[in-house]
């Protein structure tokens, strides 16, 4: 008895400099499904809040860089811990104005027909 799952790449949430200020701003569409596997990642010249409610700072990025969130990559059914589907993802300065790059988000989810 075999299981398998395919592996399929949502759209890239992304956000330029000029959009982001230091009120949180949603990126792209709020999750479709069943998040397995997300990259936050923070192109811009400054650091940023990333938020899954659009109040609370809840993880801190350094400029250049990114965070990699492998959440249920190895499940096999759509049950256990998961990003809700509908979560809508918000950015934010932390202090200083950001003058150039992207934020950007990409994400993983499983394809639940299979």
């Amino acid at each position: 008895m075999g299981y398998g799952t395919s592996a399929l790449f949502d759209e890239v949430r992304e956000i330029a400099f000029g959009a982001i200020s230091d009120v949180f701003t949603p990126v792209g569409s709020p999750i479709g499904d069943f998040v397995r596997i997300i990259a936050f990642n923070n192109g811009m010249d400054e650091d940023l809040y990333v938020s899954f409610d659009g109040i609370t700072d809840q993880l801190r990025m350094s400029p250049n860089s990114f965070k990699l969130f492998d959440i249920s990559a190895n499940k096999i059914r759509d049950e256990g811990l998961f990003l809700a589907v509908g979560t809508q993802i918000f950015v934010r300065e932390v202090s200083a104005s950001v003058a150039s790059g992207e934020f950007w988000i990409e994400i993983l989810h499983a394809d639940s027909a299979k």
